[in-house]
């Protein structure tokens, strides 16, 4: 009796590894929005982290998160560092491309609660005295990530969090606007 369970716990290893291997290799998230504003004042709100605390949504997770910056002031060689509670974790950005009212490229270093590292974009497109904005990340998913990704949506989740922020720099750089 011992042996046929163990036999079956055996296949439901299997059957479950081969599951997560077969999970894809890559992710992306990605969300757009549009701001009654020009790219020039959208990009600027991306482009220097220092305005990142007026909309960046993992900040409201954790109003307590430590965080600082490094580098440049803005553009390409600007970084920011946060370490936050387990919603929100530790980590590091830095930008590598930086194209004004165009493109913004962000290397992102995860250290906590999972290391990890991804790539997010910012993308803006002028759209008459609007801006469509797409904030957009990209990784690589390594086994541990496919098998948690069977029990949670990345992109609800990463995703919900995009539109969050990116509601958040709507109403940010549309007031200022008005200013």
């Amino acid at each position: 009796m011992l042996e046929i369970i163990l036999i079956g716990l055996a296949v439901i290893i299997v059957v479950f590894l081969i599951i997560v291997a077969m999970q894809p290799a890559q992710y992306r998230v990605a969300r757009s929005a549009t701001i009654s504003a020009p790219a020039q004042a959208v990009f600027a709100q991306v482009n220097d982290f220092h305005k990142w605390e007026a909309w960046n949504p993992w900040g409201k997770i954790d109003p307590a998160m430590k965080h600082s910056y490094q580098g440049t002031p803005a553009g390409i060689g600007a970084v920011y560092t946060w370490v936050g509670n387990k919603e929100v974790g530790e980590g590091r950005m830095t930008i590598i491309e930086s194209r004004p009212n165009d493109l913004i490229r962000i290397k992102m270093e995860f250290f906590k609660p999972f290391a990890g590292n991804s790539i997010a974009e910012f993308t803006f497109k002028p759209e008459g005295n609007q801006t469509a904005v797409t904030w957009s990340m990209t990784g690589e998913n390594n086994f541990m990530a496919k098998a948690i990704q069977l029990f949670m949506n990345m992109d609800k989740m990463i995703g919900g969090q995009f539109e969050k922020g990116l509601a958040s720099m709507k109403s940010v750089v549309e007031s200022a606007a008005k200013n």
